[in-house]
Parts: C-alpha cells; sequence; structure tokens
C-alpha cells in the first residue's frame, strides 16, 4: 500500500512541476492526459477561463464498438484522434500537451501520436 501512495506523490509533485510552466489558452489550449489501470482519457482545457472545450474517454459511449478488441494502446491512439477531429471541427489546430506526470512512453506516447496524425500541432 506504502509503495502506491509513494508512487501517486511522487506523480503528483512531477504534475504540479509540469502545470507550473504549461498553461492551456482559447487560441491554444492544453491537452490534457490522465490514465487509470482500465481507461485513458484526454481533454482539451482552456486555463484562463477554467472551461474544459472537448473532452474524450476510452470510457465514451460512441467508441465502444470501435474500443472492444483493441489493446490499450491501439485504444489510446484512437482516442487521440478523436479529440483531434473533434478538435479540428471547433477551430482548434494547435496545442499544448500536459503528459500529466507519467513518463513518455506506451498509452501516454500513443496518445499523443494518435492527436499529432488526427492533425493536432504540438
Amino acid at each position: 500500500m506504502k509503495k502506491n501512495r509513494v508512487k501517486t506523490e511522487r506523480r503528483n509533485k512531477i504534475r504540479r512541476r509540469i502545470r507550473s510552466t504549461i498553461s492551456g489558452t482559447a487560441e491554444r489550449p492544453r491537452l490534457a492526459v490522465f490514465k487509470s489501470s482500465k481507461h485513458v482519457y484526454l481533454q482539451l482545457i482552456n486555463d484562463r477561463e477554467n472551461v474544459t472545450i472537448t473532452s474524450v474517454s476510452s470510457m465514451s459511449n460512441d467508441l465502444q464498438d470501435e474500443l472492444a478488441d483493441k489493446s490499450k494502446i491501439e485504444a489510446a491512439t484512437l482516442i487521440g484522434q478523436t479529440i483531434a477531429k473533434t478538435a479540428l471541427d471547433q477551430g482548434i489546430k494547435k496545442v499544448v500537451f500536459d503528459r500529466g506526470g507519467y513518463k513518455y512512453h506506451g498509452i501516454i506516447k500513443a496518445a499523443a501520436d494518435g492527436a499529432r496524425e488526427g492533425g493536432l500541432d504540438f
């Protein structure tokens, strides 16, 4: 139990350090990533107005059929492409990537690559 708490505290410390340097605006929102043991969540956030512009997760009802037989990394790529599509529909092309204190590999990297494939620039 203590090991999990130490890992979470370490990630939160890294997360706070990252958040002190990056911030989202209306023209260039922050693409925030959160992952749990089962799901991946992506949000576009305008920090100046404290508003979530759009969000997509592996729990989204419209993605359930597509994610049914995919691995977590394939699902993260698809979710990244989906949020890129919704952002482009709203006229957003550039974002600031917030890895949320996680290492940039695996699911986090797949989500970022999917967003880049979808047309977002960061």
